[in-house]
């Protein structure tokens, strides 16, 4: 798997500081996008999720996307 992941989220959203958390815990590195700072960041995650603001959406260097992931599901895309 590229290693390349993709965080968009927001600091208010406890969904995503937790799955932050995980990430950081790993020592996995990856992009923090904050869609309330940035413009093309919403766009995406509008898009994405079908006009819904669904965070954390988290894209990985393999193309695929987990939205509001459970630790076990994030953890399970990490291996």
């Amino acid at each position: 798997m590229n290693d390349k992941i993709t965080v968009y989220g927001a600091d208010w959203c406890p969904d995503c500081r937790r799955a932050k958390k995980l990430l950081d815990d790993r020592s996995v590195p990856y992009q923090w996008v904050d869609i309330e700072t940035s413009r093309a960041g919403e766009e995406f995650v509008l898009k994405t999720n079908r006009g819904n603001r669904s965070i954390p959406t988290i894209v990985f260097g393999d193309g695929s996307i987990l939205v509001e992931p459970s630790n076990a599901a994030l953890g399970a895309k990490l291996g």
